[in-house]
């Protein structure tokens, strides 16, 4: 991925510019391959990042706070996409009975389901997004990354 060539300039960027706007054009890239791989579960990436989750969960059912501090991508908006999940049937969504002031999300059969149907085309866009990386290349790319 040539930056200059992306953002059409011909004079050099200094190196930290660079560095940050490739990182920018990278994640674009990442979301765009992973939102065109969910358009046909009618899935947003945010969605699907909380249908994960609540997998994750197992047995144990997941309040928004616990949604909002695990989600990749932090946003305000946990109980409009919770609302969708409902209405979709992935998700059900019930007052705790030990704090009645608490909600508890838990994932459906039907949003396990899914989720279970996703997994192979998540795994091959992931797989294809860093075709180009070997196992070491992947290592110091995190390390590097884990840096900022």
């Amino acid at each position: 991925m040539n930056v200059e060539e992306i953002i059409k300039t011909k004079k050099s960027l200094p190196l930290k510019s660079r560095t940050l706007i490739h990182l920018m054009l990278v994640n674009n890239k990442v979301v765009e391959s992973i939102t065109t791989a969910l358009k046909p579960y009618g899935v947003s990436l945010q969605q699907f990042n909380v249908l994960r989750i609540l997998r994750g969960q197992g047995d144990q059912p997941a309040n928004l706070s616990t949604l909002n501090e695990r989600m990749v991508t932090k946003m305000s908006n946990t109980t409009r996409l919770v609302d969708k999940l409902l209405l979709k049937g992935l998700v059900d969504r019930s007052v705790c009975e030990a704090n009645r002031r608490k909600i508890e999300i838990t994932i459906t059969d039907q949003g396990l389901i899914l989720l279970s149907e996703m997994d192979e085309i998540m795994k091959a866009t992931e797989h294809a997004l860093v075709a180009d990386l070997n196992e070491n290349e992947l290592k110091k790319l995190n390390s590097l990354l884990d840096k900022f």
